[in-house]
């Protein structure tokens, strides 16, 4: 066993200056990516992450597992926050883009003990940067994005490396039909794709894997509020509230003062006018089915089942939404304002089901819904949340595609080709900066790299061939991940949205570049001590 490096969770308050404070963040960023360097590819290791309150996380994910671990270190937690970036940008990529930055600093090291200053090192590595989206750019293939078999090939090339990828085919569909379904033209050539809004993952314990599906619709975990209300009802008219179904209580606080017994009569009297002004107001449209993200009253709820009109309360702002774009109804604020053109009559079937001990809402068969639910599955909640992770990278995968619709060679055949031709490039480049511009082009060689360890093969070997294979200008070769053995990936069939490479390397280079400009680390004056200060400056 090699020595631990304290570097993870010590915080010293010792200041650190110059070469020192370099080092220091060199190795702090080292020991992140070395914390993830078994997770890359299909053979990668699973981490299992416990939680203070005794739960646990089981993932490969890097971006799960660097979320969840502890660091003091502020180079460090500026390296967690790049997998967070990369996540938010493009959904895919986040433990490449750590182990590159990690060997891009491990490599500038020796060029700082060449005495070759951090600022020229930094001008080498952004004109590397510039010269590997180039060479991304020359060697990525444009892709038909209504094309499912090509759609298919690049998705399960992302998933898999991951926990689901048993079920690829239908991690495959589940995410392209979820991402098609809130895709939607923005005008001016543009298109909308939100995810996070639209299109929703409820997860049930219980069944299997393969009854997930993607929902032409919503779904809600709610019953109905009256156990005599129709529980399933086909091409429903649907009117979405933001409003209570109740008597209108005072903004604050309201004395009444009664004197009668007269008045307390007319009092709950008027209550009930009110609630029956509401429900006349809405019963007016023929609704069958009402849906309020406030409460109903007993009362609203008894002139609503006369009616014959199911209602649910309760709901959640962000289901309401989705309810609204799926049907095609508006959500009105005040019952008086509604209007036909309010009502939606997009959907084609409303029922409830009960899954397990719960009941849930179907709000399906919608026509154009444009947002949507994707029911998983699963023997356990670990295994849910595990298969939701992945099916997030999948559906960012299919989003970045229809945005960017290139490809670039998996397997480390796009890192593999960059380092070759920035090597080729480098012998080009007079003066000392030739020797930071090469540290990129073997900073490179990490992922290929990385890839055949974690499938149990020989680096220097495979990566020999596989170099020499580049130099010769065949740029789709890279590593099957599963034996460590080349592969043309243009036989293979992996293949990654060049977005996820590109935004890959650029955020690499660019942390690697900022890590490097720091010259000093000091710790920030605790408040108590500001105070102490101000005080002393007031007594002088």
């Amino acid at each position: 066993m090699q020595a631990p490096v304290v570097v993870m969770n010590t915080q010293t308050g010792e200041r650190q200056t110059g070469r020192k404070a370099q080092l220091s963040n060199i190795t702090a960023a080292k020991t992140v990516a070395d914390v993830i360097r078994s997770c890359l590819g299909p053979k990668a290791m699973l981490k299992m992450l416990l939680d203070p309150m005794g739960g646990i996380v089981l993932t490969n994910d890097g971006h799960a597992i660097l979320r969840e671990i502890e660091v003091a270190h502020p180079a460090a937690k500026s390296m967690i926050e790049l997998s967070r970036t990369q996540d938010e940008e493009v959904g895919d990529g986040t433990t490449t883009v750590i182990i590159l930055a990690g060997e891009i600093l491990a490599q500038a090291l020796p060029q700082l003990e060449r005495n070759i200053h951090p600022v020229v090192i930094i001008s080498a590595f952004k004109r590397a940067l510039s010269d590997a989206l180039a060479i991304i750019e020359e060697v990525s293939l444009p892709v038909d994005i209504n094309d499912d078999k090509a759609m298919y090939s690049i998705i399960s090339s992302s998933i898999g490396t991951k926990f689901v990828s048993r079920w690829s085919e239908l991690m495959c569909s589940l995410a392209l039909k979820a991402v098609r379904t809130v895709s939607l033209e923005a005008g001016g050539g543009k298109r909308e794709v939100d995810l996070k809004r639209y299109a929703r993952v409820e997860k049930i314990p219980g069944g299997e894997i393969e009854e997930s599906r993607v929902l032409d619709g919503v779904m809600l975990n709610k019953d109905i509020t009256h156990p005599k209300m129709r529980r399933r009802i086909e091409n429903p008219r649907i009117v979405l509230l933001d409003c209570p179904l109740e008597y209108k209580k005072g903004e604050s606080q309201t004395n009444i003062e009664i004197t009668k017994e007269d008045d307390w009569n007319r009092i709950l009297q008027i209550e009930e006018e009110q609630v029956k002004r509401m429900t006349d107001a809405i019963l007016a449209l023929k609704p069958d089915l009402v849906i309020t993200e406030k409460g109903v009253s007993d009362l609203a709820q008894h002139f609503l089942m006369k009616a014959n009109i199911t209602a649910l309360r309760r709901v959640r702002k962000t289901d309401n939404n989705r309810i609204a774009r799926a049907t095609g109804a508006t959500i009105v604020n005040r019952v008086d304002d509604i209007q036909e053109s309010d009502v939606g009559t997009n959907c084609g079937l409303f029922e409830i089901e009960k899954i397990g001990d719960e009941y849930f809402t179907f709000i399906t068969k919608c026509r154009e819904p444009k947002a949507c639910t994707i029911l998983l599955r699963g023997p356990s909640k670990d295994i849910l949340n595990e298969i939701e992770r992945n099916l997030q990278d999948a559906m960012f995968v299919a989003r970045n595609v229809i945005f960017h619709p290139r490809l670039s060679p998996g397997g480390g055949a796009t890192e593999m080709a960059v380092s070759v031709r920035l090597a080729q490039m480098a012998k080009g480049i007079e003066g000392v900066q030739q020797w930071p511009y090469k540290a990129v082009a073997d900073a490179m060689e990490v992922i290929p790299r990385t890839l055949i360890q974690n499938a149990g093969g020989s680096p220097v070997r495979v990566l020999t061939q596989l170099r020499a294979k580049h130099a010769e200008g065949a740029h789709t070769w890279g590593l099957d991940g599963d034996k460590g053995a080349l592969v043309d990936m243009k036989e293979y069939g992996v293949w990654e949205p060049e977005a996820v490479k590109s935004q890959s390397i650029k955020t690499a280079i660019e942390s690697a570049c900022l890590l490097l400009r720091v010259d000093d680390i000091c710790a920030a004056k605790s408040a108590k001590q500001a105070g102490g200060n101000m005080g002393g400056g007031a007594e002088e």
